[in-house]
């Protein structure tokens, strides 16, 4: 679990994380401002949790940027513990948190994570 703990700290200063452990699962909580369930796909290959997003930034038409510090994408790879495992796995947003939920299991094969809304009926 040391890699996915050094690959948390080492994500954009735009993207802060937690990871939290159970007897069967890992839960790992990612803020990702300005990104919802249809711009993000989340999915675990080859023991690693692959995160892809795009964040939703308006701008008024009578503005435009001196400083642009928020990314308009964010890509990260976090390796994932050898007992992880992708099948079984879940995720949620809720303005822009996305809880990750990664069984323990022996194998990580591949797959994509599904993503709810908070407060969807699913």
């Amino acid at each position: 679990m040391t890699a996915l703990r050094d690959a948390l700290q080492e994500l954009p200063e735009s993207v802060f994380a937690d990871l939290l452990e159970s007897d069967d699962a890992y839960l790992i909580v990612l803020d990702l401002p300005g990104v919802t369930a249809d711009t993000a796909e989340l999915r675990v290959e080859r023991g690693r949790l692959i995160v892809e997003a795009r964040r939703e930034k308006a701008v008024p038409p009578e503005f435009r940027y001196v400083s642009e510090d928020r990314p308009l994408f964010v890509d990260a790879e976090l390796p994932l513990p050898p007992d992880a495992t992708g099948a079984g796995a879940s995720a949620e947003v809720d303005s822009g948190v996305f809880t990750v939920r990664v069984p323990k299991r022996d194998a990580a094969p591949e797959q994509t994570i599904p993503i709810t809304s908070a407060g969807d009926d699913a």
